[in-house]
Order: C-alpha cells, then sequence, then structure tokens
C-alpha cells in the first residue's frame, strides 16, 4: 500500500518542479532583454572620420591621338668610299668621325703613273695633229695635180678632134688623170686616218685626265666619316679591295653617313593601317621622336613612306619618318620612341592617370562635391603624359581625388590636404 502512495505523489512532484523552472527561465529572458535595452540605448553611435585625400580639378584642351612605336634610326645617306683606279695611297686629309662637306678632299692617290699617261697621250695628239696637216698639205698638192691634168686632157680631146694632135698623146694624158686622181683618193683617206687618230688620242686625253682626277677622292656627300680602313701606303685597286698589314685585304676605303635629317623607321600592326591611311588622305602626318632615356621634348618630323604590303610573317607595315638631327642628337642604329600622331580631340577632359581606379563594377573617380566623394563610373580614351583623357563620367572644373582612395567610401566625407612638397622644394 505504502509502494502505490508513493507512485500517486510523484508525478505529481515531478509537475511542480518542472513548471517552476520554466517559469524562471522566463523571467531571466525578460531580465536580460530590459538590461540589454538599456545598454544600447545607453551607447552612443560615432561617424568615422573623414578620409584625407589630394584632389585635382580636370582640365579641359585640346589633345592629340596617336600610335606609339618603338623604332630605329638610320642614315639618309650612306655612301662607301671605293677607289676607282689602282695606286699607292699618298695622303689622307680627314680625321676619323669628322663632319665632311660635299667636295672635301679626303684621300690622293699617287697621281705619277695617270700624269705620264696623260703627258703621252697629249703627245700622240700632237703627232697625229701635225700628220694630219702633212696629209692636208699633200691632199691640196693632189687636187691641184689632178685638176692640171683635167685642163690638159680635155685640151688634147680638142685638138684630137681637129686632126692637130695625135690620139696616142691624148690617152696617155688621160691615163695620167686617172693617176692623179687615185693620187687625190690617197690622200684624202691620209686626211680621214689622221681624223681619227686624233679622235683616238682626245677620248685617250679624257679617258687619262678622269683617271687622273680619281686620284683625288672627295666626299660625295655631306656627313659624318667613319673609321677609315686604309693607310697612307696602302695599294687600293677598284673593287674596293686594299693591301694593308702584309697583304691584308679589306672592302672599301671608307663609310660616310649623312645624319641630317635623319630617318625613323617603325612599324605599326596592320589593324591600325586603315586609320593611317585615312588621316594621310587628310593631310601630312606629324611624327614625335624622342631617345629612350631622354626628358628632353621629342623632335617633330613628317611621317614620308608608308610601305605598300603588309608582311605576311607579322601582319606589321613598314613606316617612315624624317625628322631633323642638326645637333645630332640621333645616331644610325639607335632605338628610339615614336609617337605618331593622327588627329586631335578638340575641348577634352582630362585628369591625372593617377585618379582612375578599376572595380569589378568597371573603372571610376571620385569627384568631390561639398567634402563628400561621389562614385563616378568613367570611360577612358588615351593617355596624355601624366594625365589621361575621360570621355565620360567627369566634366571640366570638377574636383578627382588622386590620392588616398583606399580611405575612401562612396558618399563618405573626406578632408581635402595639400599634395607632399617634391624633393628639393623650399
Amino acid at each position: 500500500m505504502n509502494y502505490r502512495r508513493l507512485n500517486y505523489r510523484q508525478p505529481f512532484f515531478a509537475g511542480w518542479q518542472l513548471t517552476t523552472q520554466r517559469t524562471l527561465f522566463f523571467l531571466a529572458g525578460i531580465v536580460a532583454a530590459v538590461s540589454a535595452g538599456c545598454v544600447n540605448k545607453a551607447q552612443p553611435q560615432f561617424a568615422p572620420p573623414p578620409a584625407p585625400v589630394t584632389v585635382t580639378t580636370a582640365v579641359m584642351q585640346d589633345v592629340p591621338t596617336y600610335i606609339d612605336a618603338i623604332g630605329k634610326t638610320v642614315a639618309r645617306e650612306t655612301v662607301s668610299i671605293q677607289t676607282q683606279v689602282s695606286g699607292r695611297i699618298m695622303q689622307i686629309h680627314f680625321t676619323d668621325g669628322a663632319n665632311v662637306r660635299k667636295g672635301d678632299l679626303l684621300f690622293t692617290i699617287d697621281p705619277r703613273p695617270y700624269q705620264a699617261a696623260l703627258k703621252q697621250a697629249e703627245a700622240n695628239l700632237s703627232r697625229d695633229v701635225a700628220l694630219k696637216k702633212q696629209a692636208e698639205a699633200n691632199l691640196a698638192k693632189e687636187v691641184a695635180q689632178a685638176k692640171w691634168g683635167v685642163t690638159q686632157v680635155n685640151r688634147y680631146k680638142d685638138l684630137v678632134e681637129h686632126g692637130v694632135a695625135p690620139r696616142e698623146q691624148y690617152e696617155e694624158l688621160r691615163a695620167n688623170l686617172d693617176s692623179l686622181n687615185a693620187n687625190v683618193e690617197s690622200a684624202r683617206a691620209a686626211v680621214r686616218s689622221a681624223d681619227e687618230s686624233i679622235k683616238v688620242d682626245g677620248a685617250a686625253i679624257e679617258s687619262t685626265k678622269v683617271n687622273l682626277s680619281y686620284c683625288y677622292i672627295r666626299s660625295p656627300i655631306d656627313g659624318r666619316a667613319g673609321q677609315r680602313l686604309v693607310d697612307v701606303g696602302n695599294v687600293v685597286t677598284p673593287g674596293g679591295s686594299s693591301n694593308q698589314d702584309a697583304g691584308t685585304s679589306r672592302n672599301g676605303m671608307l663609310v660616310i653617313d649623312r645624319l641630317d635629317p635623319i630617318y625613323a623607321d617603325f612599324t605599326i600592326s596592320q589593324s591600325e593601317l586603315s586609320k593611317v591611311q585615312q588621316q594621310m588622305r587628310e593631310g601630312s602626318l606629324k611624327a614625335e621622336v624622342r631617345l629612350p632615356d631622354s626628358t628632353d621634348l621629342p623632335v617633330v618630323g613628317q611621317l614620308t613612306f608608308l610601305d605598300n604590303a603588309v608582311q605576311t610573317s607579322t601582319g606589321t607595315v613598314n613606316l617612315r619618318a624624317t625628322i631633323p638631327n642638326n645637333a645630332h642628337l640621333f645616331w644610325p642604329g639607335r632605338f628610339v620612341n615614336i609617337r605618331l600622331i593622327l588627329s586631335t580631340i578638340p575641348q577634352a577632359v582630362l585628369v591625372p592617370a593617377a585618379a582612375p581606379q578599376t572595380s569589378a563594377e568597371g573603372t571610376y573617380v571620385y569627384v568631390i562635391k561639398d567634402s563628400v566623394a561621389v562614385k563616378s563610373p568613367v570611360k577612358l580614351g588615351q593617355r596624355q603624359g601624366d594625365l589621361i583623357v575621360v570621355e565620360t563620367g567627369v566634366k571640366a572644373g570638377e574636383q578627382v581625388v588622386t590620392t588616398g582612395q583606399l580611405g575612401v567610401s562612396a558618399g563618405g566625407k573626406v578632408r581635402i590636404e595639400q599634395p607632399a612638397a617634391t624633393n628639393g622644394s623650399k
């Protein structure tokens, strides 16, 4: 009996205990919620401080469109000096690397053999002129005798017809006249032969004079001399070979390059060819050329050559610009940076190249309006030195953030600071 009583009372006691625990948990939750609300009401909210930035005002100006390329300078004229006569070099009239003018004397080859040949040709001419005079005198004498013979024949012909003179004498005079006429023709042939000899002698004189002039080698162009390839005493022969240092042969005697103006050769992709052709039809194109290690302003020249075919192996087109080089700043064979100017964009908006940023949404800049950074998507054009063209997204006169973008949030406050002073500034 006692066992059953205990079983009846146990469920009642367990239910009461469970209800009490639930009540306590509920009251504890209410207390915690009230406490949390009090804490939140008591804690104030703080706004982030303005981000420090530097800004630059967008500017508007005319800017060019261009194609950048790497090219190489090439001498406008290159002449290899070679001898046209054989002989020993007697004198060298320049120093290696000197600037020479057209007509300047460079080398003297021993002229004495050609001077002797000239004297011999002139002597032959004098002899043949004397022979011609003698032949002409003989011709005059033979012509006179032939005329007298004709007179005699005609006179005896009349006498024979009148029976005064015998026919035998007449026939003898006719035979003598034929002999005189033959002598005339022979004298004329002698004169013609003398004329031919005189012509040959004249040609020999001219040829010898030309060879003699080749003994004095002069510069055919204005330019800069390279390193000479022969020395005094070397024997040179036509074809460019020279005897030097115990029989060593070397081609040519000297190379002269014309450096002003100078060419700048470069290539562009065939995808850019249409733009270049279109601009060429509208007028000549300018090319700005500078050395890779130079900070000076570029030298401006003109595009003077566009090849007539695309290189199938590379898909590029060869171009050439001609630029002034009076200071000899550019040297043949040196690499240069070339900018081919195509056209001009009027009143383009430019910002510093450091202003645009890139995100997953695209390129943008921060524009400052009432000390607030406004995120503005932009479309960029070509770079212009330290600036870059903004086709859309920024107007001239607006302030854009150039440094401090990492600390800026769209719509956030900013604090504009002055740009840091450059090294060496006071």
